[in-house]
């Protein structure tokens, strides 16, 4: 029997050197920090609604408009380390004065949280596709769904920090909860500015180029364009003679039209979509539904990403071991469906709601890691642009950003729904949104399990 690769060249972490872990945890926290001043937000969103407007809530503000389409392809063609660095620096200075310092002169003004927010989202969407292009440039394909499900934790683990820090300084007011977000967000670009390599080259030692070349066929990415190399659209490809190695990015209507980059975009569209409903209205909800605390609904709303946490980290260990990302997609989404209809009747008890909770995390916020990180990983180190490693960040840029565009429309009307259906028809918008994630990507979901089928009869007969 041909185990998979992730079991094939002894342990995972005996292929990883120091430097490896210290890109891990870098990517890890600074992406984390990004999220914990995103999470302060929606933490406070009860006191800043009354505060700011007291006649009614603000719709507006919550729109989480991202530029990951121009950063990705920004993040290819500059430095990353300096992309990344600037974007958490001047993000927190944004966020300082749309939290704090207007509450400090007490200058209340719609249009301009507006833009202020607008600018943060701006600054913030050169994070995501530089930590991914960073990762993928250190770790290969060896075990990548395990490596990146436990690395996609990064963002729940922002949102249990950002609920953690403001709820220790709420009592004090709204503004210090952004204060000391932003200090911490500032402090960690310093940090990556100084600290974090680019890539394994850097410092001398082979990329993962290198490695993966030397890879059986069997063994080929999880996503692949083509039969055989000679499929490959010379266009996507590095140009190499014996003394020259000309390495370019490709564009973006290239990066669109490699296969599966479509089909996962529009799905995580869908599912960001349901992702940051709960990431910026959950511990809103707990608080409007069953009348809790803001801080206690702030610490419940943990439990969600205790469970993406969980949910992203097994699946991407079980996508290695199959092969095969969609298939494992497709059950934890069928699961969601269940999962949501189950959280959506959840009584008034705070230790069933946190279960029900974090069910529903591991079962929306697993493959929302997935598809952001290991999956975009995939799709920009496969076969067509095979040697480009300026192309990671790019397709990640794209992928996620159509899932912000999603995000962003989500917002609007998961406030349109509730306030003229109630909570439960934002429920049932949900399940309609998990089953088109399905849906986008169900060509690829039937391809791949006729290839694990075929892949199972293959090894019956030969044995």
């Amino acid at each position: 029997m041909a185990w998979p690769n992730i079991f094939q060249r002894g342990t995972l972490l005996s292929q990883f050197s120091h430097h490896h872990v210290v890109v891990f945890l870098l990517t890890f926290f600074s992406y984390s920090l990004l999220h914990a001043s995103r999470k302060t937000f929606s933490n406070v969103k009860v006191s800043i609604s009354k505060q700011w407007t007291p006649s009614a809530f603000n719709k507006s503000i919550e729109l989480p408009v991202e530029g990951l389409f121009i950063s990705g392809i920004v993040g290819d063609r500059l430095n990353l380390r300096w992309v990344l660095s600037f974007g958490m620096c001047s993000s927190a200075l944004v966020v300082f004065v749309f939290g704090t310092l207007t509450e400090w002169l007490h200058f209340y003004n719609k249009g301009l949280y507006c833009s202020l927010w607008i600018v943060n989202g701006l600054l913030q969407s050169t994070g995501w596709p530089c930590v991914v292009a960073v990762m993928g440039n250190w770790f290969g394909k060896t075990g990548r769904g395990v490596v990146f499900g436990l690395w996609s934790a990064c963002a729940s683990v922002g949102n249990i920090l950002g609920a953690c820090l403001a709820s220790s300084v709420l009592q004090y007011g709204y503004e210090y909860a952004f204060l000391v977000t932003a200090a911490v967000q500032f402090a960690g670009g310093i940090i990556i500015f100084f600290g974090l390599l680019v890539s394994p080259e850097e410092i001398g030692l082979p990329g993962t180029e290198a490695e993966e070349n030397f890879e059986e066929d069997s063994h080929r990415p999880l996503i692949s364009g083509a039969e055989n190399e000679d499929e490959a659209e010379p266009n996507y490809s590095i140009q190499e003679d014996k003394t020259i190695t000309q390495v370019k990015a490709i564009s973006f209507y290239q990066a669109c039209c490699l296969p599966g980059v479509i089909a996962y975009s529009l799905a995580y569209a869908c599912l960001k979509l349901v992702n940051y409903s709960f990431f910026f209205w959950l511990p809103f909800y707990l608080s409007n539904n069953f009348g809790w605390k803001e801080a206690e609904a702030d610490k419940l709303s943990i439990w969600y990403d205790v469970g993406g946490i969980i949910g992203g980290t097994l699946q991407g260990f079980i996508s290695d071991v199959l092969q095969k990302r969609a298939p494992v997609l497709a059950l934890s989404l069928l699961l969601a469906v269940g999962s949501l209809v189950g959280y959506s009747r959840s009584p008034n008890d705070k230790s069933i709601n946190a279960l029900l909770m974090a069910v529903t995390g591991f079962f929306i916020g697993g493959p929302s890691n997935m598809i952001s990180s290991a999956i975009s990983a995939d799709l920009g180190r496969q076969e067509l642009i095979q040697g480009s490693t300026e192309a990671l960040a790019t397709v990640t840029g794209i992928v996620d950003g159509t899932g912000s565009i999603g995000a962003a429309v989500g917002q609007y009307l998961v406030s349109l729904i509730q306030d003229n259906l109630g909570w439960m028809w934002v429920f049932y918008f949900f399940i309609l949104m998990t089953s088109c994630t399905i849906l986008f990507i169900s060509p690829l979901i039937v391809r791949e399990i006729c290839y694990l089928m075929q892949r199972r009869q293959a090894r019956i007969l030969s044995g």
